[in-house]
């Protein structure tokens, strides 16, 4: 994904008036108040595909507000629906509060006043929808204005999962793969909203799978650290290590193998695409420090080496 802006190489002191400049007057029409504007942090990340963007946003704790006068300035009419990672947020939008955390995700509308209440720091996938593309998908008596969707099961989990899929393998695609893509987004999308899900959780805590999904996504984006550490994803996760273990404890591997496995995949697909750098390059670049480490564990997991997948491609 592309970053569009971060404060993490601003002075503290600069960082709030930064982002409110940067964001909150150019990128986005809004106004913002921090919770704590001395402490403040975050960061946009955007990929798009076709007609809907996909951003990948950390925020400080804050109020943010549309009114009429940044709605007159928009030159696009469309949805918003946040997917969280982290934190909660509440949407207010024509008088009805939707609550939003890692197992409720909300949509609502860009060109109507709304007012949202970031609770913590957030972390969250943003998707900006086109209004008519998205509302074609619906018929005429149900074409939401705001609305919260499951993200823990069935197709609302499988949306969430495509988006953090989106996020960190979309860069690798052409112009016109990534256009479909976001259309096959949006018919997910609609056809989760249409379909009734049962009862949405409502306690965040309680919901393991996503906050593993979560983790799994901060290791995506760190997985090329030689020195990623099973302690160092734990805390930049806000968790005990004992916990991050609990978290796996769902899946067919451990955290440390999850994370290794990872590693070999995304080498392999990268040899396999014709990469023409060295095995020690494709190597240092996946996280690993030896290259015959790297090339030992390549072959027991795909009983060929390194090279040889290369050669192939």
């Amino acid at each position: 994904m592309d970053l569009v802006f971060s404060t993490e190489n601003l002075p503290p002191s600069d960082r709030y008036r930064a982002w409110r400049d940067a964001i909150c007057n150019v990128y986005v029409n809004v106004d913002v108040k921090a919770a704590d504007p001395e402490r403040y942090r975050g960061f946009i990340r955007e990929a798009k595909f076709g007609e809907v963007v996909l951003t990948d946003i950390l925020l400080s704790e804050q109020r943010i507000q549309r009114n009429n006068r940044h709605i007159a300035r928009l030159d696009k009419d469309c949805y918003y629906l946040q997917l969280l990672l982290k934190g909660r947020i509440s949407v207010l939008q024509r008088g009805e509060t939707h609550n939003s955390n890692t197992a409720r995700g909300a949509i609502f509308s860009a060109t109507e006043q709304y007012v949202l209440y970031g609770h913590g720091e957030v972390r969250s996938f943003y998707l900006e929808i086109p209004r008519d593309d998205f509302a074609q998908r619906f018929p005429r008596e149900r074409i939401p204005v705001s609305a919260v969707l499951n993200t823990t099961q069935g197709l609302g989990r499988i949306a969430t999962e495509f988006c953090a899929t989106l996020a960190t393998e979309g860069s690798r695609l052409d112009a016109d793969v990534r256009a479909g893509l976001g259309n096959q987004l949006m018919d997910m999308l609609a056809f989760t909203m249409l379909t009734s899900e049962g009862d949405m959780p409502a306690a965040e805590g309680s919901v393991k799978k996503a906050r593993l999904r979560s983790i799994q996504h901060w290791i995506e984006n760190h997985v090329d650290d030689p020195d990623l550490s099973l302690e160092k994803v734990a805390a930049a996760n806000g968790i005990s290590l004992r916990y991050l273990h609990v978290l796996f404890e769902g899946c067919e591997m451990s955290a440390s193998e999850w994370i290794w496995n990872r590693r070999l995949q995304l080498a392999y697909d990268c040899l396999a695409r014709g990469d023409r750098r060295s095995i020690t390059s494709v190597a240092f670049d996946h996280g690993f420090s030896s290259s015959a480490h790297f090339s030992t564990m390549f072959r027991r997991k795909y009983g060929a080496s390194p090279r040889d997948v290369g050669r192939r491609s």
